[in-house]
Formats: structure tokens, C-alpha cells, sequence
């Protein structure tokens, strides 16, 4: 597969983890996690479908365990990928605190793995199959990279709490087992959403425009900078009042081999309470 389009639909990826990326206010109570989280999301490149990808997530006011996976085909099947993502953690009232993380993927030409361990907020130990050294020109990952940041899946769990006022002013730090990266969300309007059946919780979404800010594990090349100098990635977040939280309604990111474009298809949703909450676009 291009690298263009593996760097594509790979922000997509990590958008969707901003989408839902911890913040840690004081506001947030144990209780106000969501008991259970199902979603499935439809990936777009060049304006074709090409795959889909599933989250789950499941807390029980202390604890979470989350699961994801996802399949992409490009030039009518001779390019194939698919990955399959695990984390788990501790839920406090200032946010998700992961423990472990771990993701797999295959594709037409390789395959791998990735390991994390915390102790606390600290990545400890990091392991990777194959284990190759990084690329010469790699800016290196540091010991003090590693302090504070959020799995990608963890980022997903970790919704914000509160669905009322504007969601889109932050700034999320994030590591995958090799690059160190910033996600910062700022606002940019409103719009509103499509239903295929009325679910009661408004339609109208808040636009997040979404800067990606390399800091280490990357190569300063050409293809880096076209993406840390874009200023079209777009989040739309839809606010669920039911169950306090915001929903990744649709991620759009320009690349420089065509626009990847990421919708929520489907999300079921069990609040702490019990109440049940089904979503579908």
C-alpha cells in the first residue's frame, strides 16, 4: 500500500481517538461512564468505501476493558489490511487511566504487532514484533515522551463528560509504540446531522478543526509536514445528553493521495444508569 495512503488512514484512526480523548476535569464522576459502548464506523478514500471499524468499550465504574477492529481493501481487493486493538485501565473522576494496550494488523505485504505496559502514567515497557530500529532520520522517542500520554485506544474510552457547551478546545497527547504525537482540537462551527431513525438526542454537531503536531517517532519528511501543516482535518462531534457524553459523528482528513473520510454508522450505548441509546446515520 502507498505510504501517502497508510499515513491516510492512519489519521484516521487517530482521529477517532481524539475524538474521544480524555479530559480531565473535576467534573467527571465514576458513575457518569458509560457502562457500555458499541460503534461502527464506514472508512472512505477517494469518495469509495473501503472497509469499516468497530469499537467496544465496557466499565464498570473502576475499570475498563476495550476491543476494536478494523478491515480496509483498496484497488478492488489486491491491497488488503486488517488490525485488531486491546486496552485496559482504571476509570477516575479525572479521567481514564490506561494499564496496558496492545494491537495487531496484517496486510497484503506484512504483518505486525505492538505492546504496551503503564506503571502509573508512564509507559514502561514497550514491544514490538518484528523489532526493527528505527528509519535513519527518525526524531527519537525520549524517556520523558513517554509521561502522561494516552494509548489510542484509551483515548477512544475516555469521553468528554458534559454534553453541553463546545467540545472542541483542547489538546490530547498520544503514543502508539512509536511516534509521540499531539492531537489539538479548536472550534469551528456548527452543523447538522442526518438520522436514518429519530433517536431523540439532537442533531446538530460541533466541527472541530484538528492539527496534528509530530514530536518524536516520525521522519521530518515531506509527507509529516503536509500533515502537521493541514489545517482541513475535521472532527464532528454530536452531543448524546442522555449519557452525558460526545459521540464521533464523522472524521475528515485531506491527504496527499486523496481525502479519507471516517462516519459513524451505527452506535448503541448503555449508560450507567441502564438506559439504552441507539444511533444510526
Amino acid at each position: 500500500m502507498p505510504s501517502a495512503v497508510r499515513s491516510g488512514l492512519a489519521a484516521v484512526a487517530l482521529s477517532i481517538a481524539m475524538a474521544t480523548a480524555a479530559v480531565t476535569t473535576g467534573a467527571m464522576a465514576n458513575d457518569a461512564w458509560p457502562a457500555r459502548v458499541s460503534a461502527t464506523f464506514e472508512v472512505e478514500f477517494g469518495g469509495l468505501s473501503i472497509g469499516k471499524f468497530d469499537f467496544n468499550s465496557s466499565t464498570n465504574g473502576q475499570a475498563y476493558v476495550l476491543n476494536g477492529g478494523g478491515k480496509l481493501s483498496l484497488l478492488f481487493g489486491a491491497l488488503k489490511w486488517s488490525g485488531n486493538a486491546e486496552a485496559t485501565g482504571k476509570v477516575a473522576a479525572d479521567g481514564a487511566h490506561p494499564q496496558s494496550f496492545g494491537f495487531s494488523f496484517n496486510s497484503s505485504n506484512k504483518s505486525g504487532s505492538t505492546r504496551m505496559a503503564y506503571t502509573g502514567n508512564t509507559i514502561t515497557n514497550v514491544t514490538r514484533e518484528p523489532n526493527k530500529p528505527p528509519k535513519e532520520g527518525t526524531v527519537p522517542v525520549l524517556p520523558q515522551h513517554l509521561i502522561g500520554v494516552l494509548d489510542p485506544m484509551s483515548a477512544m474510552l475516555a469521553v468528554s463528560k458534559g454534553a453541553s457547551g463546545n467540545p472542541c478546545s483542547r489538546r490530547i497527547p498520544i503514543y502508539d509504540g512509536r511516534a509521540r504525537y499531539d492531537l489539538v482540537l479548536s472550534p469551528k462551527g456548527t452543523v447538522q446531522l442526518s438520522e436514518l431513525r429519530p433517536s431523540g438526542q439532537p442533531a446538530t454537531g460541533y466541527v472541530c478543526r484538528v492539527k496534528y503536531i509530530p514530536i518524536a517517532g516520525h521522519k521530518p519528511d515531506e509527507e509529516t509536514s503536509a500533515m502537521a501543516r493541514s489545517s482541513d482535518i475535521e472532527l464532528v462531534l454530536r452531543p448524546i445528553p442522555s449519557a452525558n457524553v460526545f459521540i464521533p459523528y464523522s472524521v475528515s482528513i485531506p491527504t496527499m493521495a486523496g481525502t479519507a473520510v471516517l462516519k459513524a454508522k451505527r452506535v448503541d450505548i448503555t449508560t450507567s444508569g441502564q438506559q439504552q441509546i441507539a444511533l444510526s446515520h
